[in-house]
């Protein structure tokens, strides 16, 4: 069902133009980017959450994102720039993040307008109005009528370039700012510019750079901008004030007023960005050497094209928008980082370098995308995982360990446990090419011995788990490092490194010190072994100060990836096991402020924060998969829409996204590194795999009605299939699996 609300028009006449493109029917002529709807996850419907995505163009794990910002100062009501219920745009910066609950990047931006410089001197922001009746988006191209102005932008981008082009009305000035101010909000997170410059060459050609700290410390952004008219008359703008006749200005507060000639003909601005050097952006201009902008809008359709029918489905037109606007989102990021030279700026600052044929990536929402998103990494994007991987044990080797949230190079320290871990193990395990076993291992490792922010392992050790007065967020913390510890153990194991496989595998057990047999809860305990007083199973923590992370005690019950029979067996065995969880999937909370900021509720189930992701394939542990189905098509039947509010929560970097795409598939990785995917309930009647060496893998299950959900019986390559999963293995291999659908429980 579309969800609106009184700014709803415009994703609901979107969505229907795409359903009229996007049939009900998978053929090898479709075009499946034609299904993706790029507003969906962009603001939220009424009292519900969105996504945090943006709807601006960019191209497959691309360096720039190139979207609209509604806000002058973008903060947590629109962390990606873009909030869906506001009606101005203030400009069009050309990196953002996608999904995240903290804004941030939002730089070179942007704003054509149809004042003189001069009448621009003393504006604070350059907005206008919008209306989404004039606006619209496909993959790898944006375009809006900006009101005030009566301009029309349109957007496209190459990997590492942006393209803009400006359609002045007759007989205005055509003027464009180019504003190096432009940021999140300045009183947060100690966000502030060190120093910027805009420099004009020469009539065509801007170019400059700003030193900016947020939430990723202080970076380094450089661009080059080509015009397709030469500026008339600049006025360059430092700290407020004007310079009439300057080429180049310095200070914090930088802007470039640009006057161009009236032209029959688009203004056309293509801006290349570099995190090293000018001359390196100058350089990643060769990727877009031409001024046809319908042909780098077409090129990078193409890429998305390729990129997206690695997997082509059978579905309804709303299942198929769903399904490609998911996948979409989970190609946006990680972001390419190093430039065409292959250089990278590196977490020490220095300047880096990769091979010849490797790209250097950053944007890593581990805590996140290890979960499922990684995981359909090494299955669609093996070649790239190789990169990601090498990546993230660069960060090892010039930082001492491995990334807990990388964003533009830089250590951000976001959220805890170190998930880099099991996404190097479950590469190495699949035999990712291009990733050293050895080098991984030795990364692995360290990130669990050497003592950091929020990973006391000297106190871990110590006293089998985090102590709450010595380390916040402990039961949380204390979980998620079992996890990890249980990572590094297999890839010991692998390598047949007996004790470090003995070591870290008791490590792994750690979980069961702070389960409390009494509450069959986990919960803190201090550094004299006494649980803390005033147990609540409801309360929910943020990011500090409690046991849990953006969770409560039921939320967090379940994380036991690597164990799930030893937690079965604390519960008291599989008929406990099971009624614990029909009480969390059913026990509701009147009470709205005990739920922080989770979202996308079932019960105590909260599908918009991922400590619940894996729970619903649980119930399959303990002989009662029929749940499982059911609560999983819930899931992707209500959680999951074609409108602005489309994610139940933040869509994370492709968390959000990779789940559905898994589930619809009709199997998740409850333990990512295990190399088995859970069997659910298949909403879609039928996904082909395109793998690498040419082979498909087909997962088929044909439906009379919606209402089939439940799963009879499952055949692997025409033969009876009995086990609960489908192995990592057996779906590169190739194939078909096919589930027989029913309407009653088997």
């Amino acid at each position: 069902m579309l969800l609106q609300n009184k700014h709803g028009r415009a994703t609901a006449l979107l969505s229907a133009s795409l359903l009229l493109s996007c049939g009900a029917l998978g053929n090898n002529d479709e075009k499946v980017s034609a299904c993706v709807n790029p507003f969906i996850g962009t603001g939220a419907v009424e009292n519900s959450l969105s996504g945090n995505t943006y709807p601006g163009a960019t191209t497959p794990f691309g360096l720039v994102q190139l979207s609209p910002d509604t806000k002058p100062n973008p903060e947590w009501g629109e962390p990606s720039g873009y909030n869906y219920n506001d009606s101005r745009i203030y400009g069009f910066s050309h990196t953002h993040l996608s999904g995240t609950g903290v804004a941030d990047l939002f730089d070179v931006m942007l704003m054509p307008s149809a004042k003189t410089p001069e009448e621009l001197v003393s504006a604070v922001e350059f907005s206008s109005a919008f209306s989404h009746e004039r606006e619209s988006a496909r993959v790898g191209y944006y375009k809006v009528h900006l009101d005030d102005p009566n301009v029309t932008a349109e957007l496209t981008a190459t990997r590492r370039t942006g393209m803009h082009r400006y359609t002045y009305p007759a007989g205005v000035p055509n003027t464009l700012v180019v504003d190096l101010n432009h940021s999140r909000d300045k009183h947060s997170w100690n966000t502030g510019i060190f120093n910027a410059q805009v420099r004009v060459v020469d009539s065509c050609t801007v170019e400059g750079y700003r030193v900016i700290s947020g939430w990723a410390k202080l970076r380094r952004v450089y661009f080059h901008a080509k015009l397709s008219r030469p500026i008339r008359s600049a006025v360059l703008m430092s700290d407020g004030k004007p310079y009439h006749e300057a080429s180049v200005a310095n200070g914090l507060n930088v802007k470039a007023l640009l006057r161009f000639d009236g032209s029959g003909e688009p203004l056309l601005a293509k801006v290349a960005i570099s995190a090293v050097s000018i001359a390196n952006a100058a350089g990643n201009m060769a990727e877009n050497p031409s001024w046809s902008f319908d042909a780098v809008a077409a090129q990078a359709a193409a890429e998305w094209e390729r990129e997206l029918s690695k997997i082509r489905i059978k579905g309804s037109p709303e299942q198929k928008e769903i399904f490609y606007t998911a996948l979409y989102h989970a190609f946006i990021q990680p972001n390419t980082f190093s430039d065409s030279n292959g250089e990278y700026s590196t977490i020490t600052y220095s300047t880096g370098k990769v091979n010849p044929g490797e790209t250097h990536y950053t944007t890593f929402s581990l805590w996140d995308s290890y979960r499922a998103t990684h995981p359909l990494y090494t299955i669609l994007q093996p070649e790239r995982s190789g990169d990601f991987v090498n990546s993230l044990l660069r960060q090892h080797d010039d930082y001492g360990y491995l990334p807990i949230w990388q964003l533009w190079g830089q250590e951000n320290y976001c959220m805890i446990g170190n998930h880099a871990i099991p996404v190097v193990v479950d590469a190495v395990l699949k035999g990712i090419g291009n990733v050293d076993a050895a080098r991984a291992y030795e990364a692995v490792k360290a990130s669990s011995l050497r003592s950091h922010l929020n990973a006391p392992f000297d106190v871990w050790e110590k006293y089998g788990y985090m102590p709450e007065n010595l380390q916040t967020q402990s039961v949380s913390l204390s979980l998620e490092v079992a996890y990890n510890d249980y990572c590094v153990a297999q890839l010991a194991k692998h390598l047949g490194k007996t004790a470090d496989y003995e070591h870290f595998i008791r490590r792994s057990q750690f979980y069961r010190n702070l389960f409390n047999s009494e509450t069959k809860f986990f919960w803190a305990k201090d550094d004299r072994g006494r649980w803390l007083a005033q147990f609540d199973p409801l309360t929910y923590g943020a990011n500090g100060g409690y046991p849990f992370t953006e969770a409560n005690a039921w939320q967090y019950l379940w994380y036991v990836p690597h164990d799930v029979a030893g937690l079965i067996a604390l519960m008291g065995g599989a008929k406990a096991f099971e009624a614990k969880l029909d009480e969390f999937f059913t026990l509701k909370v009147e009470n709205r402020e005990k739920n922080g900021n989770a979202s996308g509720f079932i019960g105590q189930y909260a599908h918009g924060n991922e400590p619940s992701h894996h729970v619903t394939y649980l119930y399959t542990y303990v002989g009662a998969p029929a749940k499982t189905q059911r609560y999983v098509t819930r899931v992707m039947n209500e959680l999951y829409n074609t409108s602005s509010s489309g994610y139940s929560g933040n869509e994370d970097c492709g968390q959000m996204s990779s789940w559905y795409v898994f589930s619809s598939m009709g199997f998740y990785p409850v333990d990512p590194v295990s190399g088995e995917y859970v069997f659910g309930s298949p909403l879609l009647e039928e996904a082909v795999i395109a793998l690498p060496d040419g082979k498909t893998f087909t997962v088929k299950a044909p439906k009379k009605s919606p209402d089939e959900i439940y799963v009879q019986s499952v055949t692997l390559n025409g033969r009876s299939y009995t086990q609960r999963y489908i192995r990592h293995e057996d779906v590169m291999n190739g194939g078909t699996l096919e589930f027989k659908m029913g309407k009653k429980p088997l």
